[in-house]
């Protein structure tokens, strides 16, 4: 079925693309025919990673349902889990249009969004809705652009606390590139900081929730070394790798017209090595228990296994859908049972 409507698709800016693919989703009885389709339940796809019980280990990286729209439509096409957000504690609209761009070539996309969302109370307000069934939902949180870094804890403290009833983990982002400085968050001193405050209120509360960073793959292995000792010192989780890349590294799509696009993070294909690197270096290293997530370049099952087998317990996709379409979720299941 995506294979007749993806030119269609491709006709259209990616933002209206995914403007009309969500609505397709949303029309009644559409998200019945594609459970039929697309869903895959085996005993055997089960995982229980930090505590949680996924009926399978393929889940929608954040990005795609911001603001918690989408739940039912994207359980539909049988993702396990679903990473809404990032979210911040006021709305706002993000970077100027065009800001997400297709790199064809390369299966790759450029994005520069910059946390557009509705805030956090739009966000709660679709997580106090009734959920499908068996359905992990994440929430990714983030703080608003004009919030200095000095303050920006606050930002995180307020979505963790207004969010933390209708979730079921909680994921730290501070590694995009579309925030100015956001990344600068990801030094050792306010890194540990931030994890602290949230992971004392997480541990305050009587049933604390799973609580992850996404880092960046552009961090050097000392910098993820400091990751995996902040982790410990923290108590956090784990680790969801990776995030976008900065780099324009190796490319098909011409320099010209990768400089014409401008500035924003890379995902899809060209990612897929460097996270997998990340993911085996950091699993190599990790204290036992630790998760990690994997997401970054994933458009086929081999490339789903390949992340497990560096040391993955879940992945995520986001950019695969955009060109292997919803097939790929059902693909790589598959693949995990044979």
């Amino acid at each position: 079925m995506y294979h007749f409507l993806k030119p269609i698709l491709f006709l259209l800016s990616p933002e209206k693309a995914h403007q009309f693919t969500v609505a397709l989703l949303e029309i009644p009885g559409v998200a019945w025919v594609l459970r039929q389709i697309y869903a895959l339940k085996h005993p055997a796809l089960e995982r229980e990673v930090m505590g949680l019980k996924f009926h399978n280990p393929v889940g929608l990286a954040a990005g795609f349902d911001k603001n918690g729209e989408h739940l039912h439509a994207m359980a539909a096409l049988g993702f396990s889990f679903i990473e809404v957000g990032t979210v911040t504690p006021q709305p706002q609209d993000g970077n100027p249009l065009p800001r997400l761009f297709r790199l064809p070539a390369d299966a790759a996309l450029i994005n520069r969004m910059g946390f557009n969302n509705k805030g956090v109370t739009a966000l709660v307000e679709q997580l106090k809705k009734p959920r499908p069934a068996n359905l992990i939902v994440g929430g990714n949180i983030g703080k608003n652009k004009i919030t200095p870094n000095e303050t920006a804890v606050e930002d995180y403290l307020i979505c963790f606390d207004q969010l933390f009833p209708y979730v079921d983990y909680f994921v730290v982002n501070v590694s995009s590139p579309n925030t100015p400085n956001l990344r600068e968050l990801q030094d050792k001193a306010p890194l540990t900081a931030l994890l602290q405050s949230l992971q004392d209120r997480n541990l305050a509360r009587p049933n604390p929730k799973p609580l992850l960073l996404k880092i960046a793959p552009d961090l050097t292995n000392e910098q993820l070394d400091d990751i995996l000792e902040i982790v410990l010192q923290t108590g956090i989780n784990g680790v969801i790798a990776t995030n976008t890349t900065i780099s324009r590294e190796g490319l098909n799509t011409p320099a010209s017209e990768v400089e014409r696009l401008g500035m924003g993070g890379l995902s899809g294909a060209p990612l897929r090595e460097r996270a997998t690197e990340v993911i085996a270096y950091l699993r190599e290293r990790a204290h036992t228990g630790m998760v990690i997530i994997g997401v970054g370049g994933i458009s086929s099952p081999k490339d789903a296994l390949e992340k497990i087998a560096a040391g993955a317990d879940l992945i995520q996709i986001y950019s695969g859908l955009v060109y292997a379409g919803p097939g790929l979720i059902k693909a790589i299941n598959r693949k995990f049972l044979s």
